[in-house]
């Protein structure tokens, strides 16, 4: 398999209505296009595919999958607020050394969870390789 990058992410939603304000005003995401029950966004190039869809969502267990986003170590606290004026239901995350940077998780209004996070895969693989003895890591030149 070939994969070159992310083609879209595709979230089922129960109120596209409510879904399109929360993904406007949080992300400031670009509506490109809105039908009967999908709408469909731009995100600084990444496409935000939304499907309204009429499901049971109170039986599903929550679970640590999530998207994360990158945003600057500057720019951790003013989003923390930001989100807090919107509205939007944070959460504490898991508790992290500081060099595994700083993390910010929170819901959309169907439970989908988002991350804002600082840091890089290099970063965490740096602390890792430092503390964590019980892992394998892989030579990239192999």
């Amino acid at each position: 398999m070939n994969v070159h990058s992310i083609n879209h992410l595709c979230f089922s939603v129960s109120d596209l209505d409510r879904s399109i304000r929360f993904y406007e005003r949080v992300f400031e995401a670009k509506l490109k296009v809105k039908g009967r029950k999908l709408a469909y966004f731009d995100l600084n190039g990444l496409w935000i595919a939304l499907n309204q869809e009429d499901i049971d969502r109170q039986n599903n267990a929550r679970t640590y999958t999530h998207i994360a986003f990158t945003i600057a170590e500057d720019e951790y606290e003013s989003e923390v607020r930001r989100l807090d004026e919107l509205e939007v239901e944070l959460f504490t995350g898991r508790p992290r050394d500081e060099r595994d940077k700083k993390s910010i998780y929170f819901l959309d209004p169907d439970g989908h969870m988002f991350e804002l996070h600082t840091g890089t895969l290099d970063d965490r693989l740096a602390y890792y390789k430092a503390d964590m003895s019980h892992m394998e890591f892989y030579d990239e030149s192999k």
